[in-house]
């Protein structure tokens, strides 16, 4: 994926100034910035369900996202919102089915091999003792990871998460960031989200992306961007940076 000079407006507010920006294979990207700083937005934008402002471009495989048929755009990106509403009772299990349906041709549902991407998701989130339960019944977390198993069997090369560890309990918390970072690293995906959790990121994250939420940005490898003085600046807080047990901390100041 490949940004270029694409700027961020919401009313009078100048949120993102001509960003530039490239997300490569095997990169897993962590966008950071305080609420109002354009993050969800920006997210939006690169999914192509927010329309690109004057003169900007987002390419996915070097051609412009607007050209591309939403079918096929389907099967090189995905994107997770922030929140849902199931207005009908699907089952976990068909929830996660429809996220194939870009690579039907003429028919759909329920083929063999689909089925079979759809319960290993499921697996793969520690949901799939859930499959046949309808998805308005579930807790939160469950609906998150229900979710997130829709997204892995969607199988796209571009992953972009708006808070995926969002309701998740401290174990899932973990596990799925850990399943985003492996997806990195064994399978050349690349993962763009957003995380409020500076000790996740820093976890998993090759690279950092800094909203400032007044048109400036910063974007670079994971030790260029967290540091102590950026990340204050970005978060409008002072944050420490402590070493313990051979892992790198990031508390705010009290």
């Amino acid at each position: 994926m490949e940004v270029r000079y694409l700027n961020l407006h919401i009313g009078q507010r100048h949120l993102v100034d001509k960003l530039h920006w490239q997300v490569q294979p095997g990169e897993c990207w962590c966008i950071i910035g305080r609420n109002g700083a354009g993050k969800s937005t920006l997210l939006r934008t690169l999914s192509g369900m927010r329309e690109i402002e004057a003169d900007g471009e987002v390419l996915f495989e070097g051609r412009d996202i607007r050209d591309w048929r939403l079918a096929d755009l389907a099967k090189i990106r995905a994107y997770l919102t922030q929140s849902r509403h199931d207005a009908f009772g699907y089952s976990a299990l068909d929830t996660v089915l429809s996220a194939r349906y870009p690579f039907q041709d003429a028919h759909y549902w329920d083929a063999g091999d689909d089925v079979a991407l759809a319960l290993h998701a499921l697996q793969a989130l520690d949901v799939a003792d859930l499959a046949e339960r309808d998805v308005r019944s579930l807790s939160g977390g469950e609906r998150q990871r229900v979710a997130i198993a829709a997204l892995l069997a969607q199988d796209a090369q571009c992953m972009l998460l708006d808070e995926p560890a969002n309701a998740l309990d401290l174990a899932h918390q973990v596990s799925v960031m850990q399943l985003f970072s492996e997806l990195c690293q064994q399978q050349q995906k690349s993962v763009v989200m957003v995380s409020h959790d500076l000790n996740l990121a820093h976890r998993v994250a090759t690279h950092a992306l800094l909203l400032m939420g007044d048109g400036r940005w910063l974007s670079g490898s994971r030790d260029q961007m967290f540091t102590v003085d950026q990340l204050s600046e970005c978060l409008g807080h002072p944050i420490q940076r402590f070493q313990h047990n051979g892992q790198t901390l990031f508390l705010p100041q009290t």
